[in-house]
């Protein structure tokens, strides 16, 4: 299991970050789409598991952000 670590981050470098998150997870999504089309499964799984991944960071990332 992964070691947790901690961060002190503004609301801004936050943003940043899920930002960031956001587009490399759009790619991922695409990449996915493409492998499904070429029917390549396993970059299938690991495309869209990694957006997944990514999902979960975000979520945690933008709870730590307050809305408005």
């Amino acid at each position: 299991m992964p070691k947790p670590i901690a961060l002190t981050l503004t609301e801004d470098e936050i943003e940043i970050l899920i930002d960031a998150l956001e587009a490399d997870q759009e790619g991922y999504v695409e990449a996915a789409t493409e492998a499904r089309a070429n029917g390549k499964r396993d970059d299938v799984k690991t495309f869209s598991e990694a957006a997944e991944r990514i999902n979960g960071l975000m979520t945690k990332l933008q709870a730590l952000v307050p809305e408005g």
